[in-house]
């Protein structure tokens, strides 16, 4: 596919409005952001919900009011959701959101390869718990939206599917930066992408300000990029200017246009991946 996937991360599990203002928190934060971005260009979402109080929550009646929000106005962006063990250990939790159906049933689902440590916290992903998870949504028809920080997190995702537990066409977000795993360096990008199997397409994304290098090279050289106040919160590397999600997006949008880059729309997306159309 010659055009870029613009995937957005608009909220993510830790950043705070205390750091950033313009960080979505509330349902009608995130869907009305969702809104603004797409129709600037996005069309992916990977979603992060949060409760009344602004934490972090895996309920499925607060993710079905966030996708129903969005889908309302544009029914065809292709939405994920967040499967994280960054803040939730138990199996049913964090597969609650692959439970709903009909127009609030997302179409991909995170997966996250392997356990890693943040710069303040870690992300739990025992081999059982992947497993279990790749495994509902196979039961559920949902893509696994496959998180890859190192190398070995690729090599996981070969012997899933050696396993039949997940099946091509394969999306990655190769996501740089994270002080404990791949920095933001073109060999390193490099390796990762040698390694993917047949029939990947990727994006890539960086952690602070490895965002915009990353994104560049997922521009030149893959399949598309993954943005959005999750991974980053700032428009300068000095970071005194607090980013807004559109301050993003409109970034990719003028390095898209400068490097003669299309964006793809909802539809092609759904197409590449093999995702059903909505309506």
């Amino acid at each position: 596919m010659d055009a870029l996937i613009v995937n957005l991360a608009p909220t993510g599990m830790v950043p705070t409005k205390a750091v950033n203002p313009c960080l979505p928190v509330s349902v009608a934060e995130i869907v009305e952001d969702a809104k603004r971005c797409i129709a600037l260009g996005v069309n992916m979402l990977h979603l992060h919900a949060r409760d009344e109080n602004g934490q972090p929550t895996f309920r499925r009646e607060i993710y079905a009011r966030i996708i129903g929000g969005i889908r309302e106005a544009h029914p065809d962006v292709v939405i994920g959701v967040s499967l994280s063990g960054r803040n939730f250990g138990d199996f049913e939790k964090r597969a609650e959101p692959l439970e709903l159906t009909g127009d609030l049933k997302p179409d991909l689902g995170s997966l996250t390869l392997s356990s890693m440590n943040f710069g303040q916290s870690a992300s739990i992903n025992s081999p059982d718990m992947i497993r279990r998870l790749a495994e509902r949504m196979a039961e559920t028809g949902v893509k696994p939206e496959l998180e890859v920080f190192d190398s070995g997190m690729i090599n996981y995702a070969r012997y899933l599917h050696e396993r039949g537990l997940i099946q091509p066409p394969f999306y990655f977000n190769l996501i740089l930066g994270n002080v404990a795993s791949a920095q933001a360096k073109p060999a390193q990008l490099g390796l990762l992408t040698s390694e993917l199997p047949e029939n990947s397409f990727w994006a890539a994304g960086g952690v602070g300000a490895a965002q915009l290098p990353m994104n560049v090279m997922g521009m030149l050289y893959g399949n598309g990029v993954r943005t959005g106040l999750e991974d980053n919160l700032w428009i300068d590397p000095g970071r005194r200017c607090p980013a807004s999600n559109a301050d993003l997006v409109e970034r990719i949008c003028d390095l898209a246009a400068l490097l003669g880059k299309r964006l793809a729309t909802a539809g092609e997306v759904r197409k590449i991946l093999g995702l059903r159309g909505n309506d």
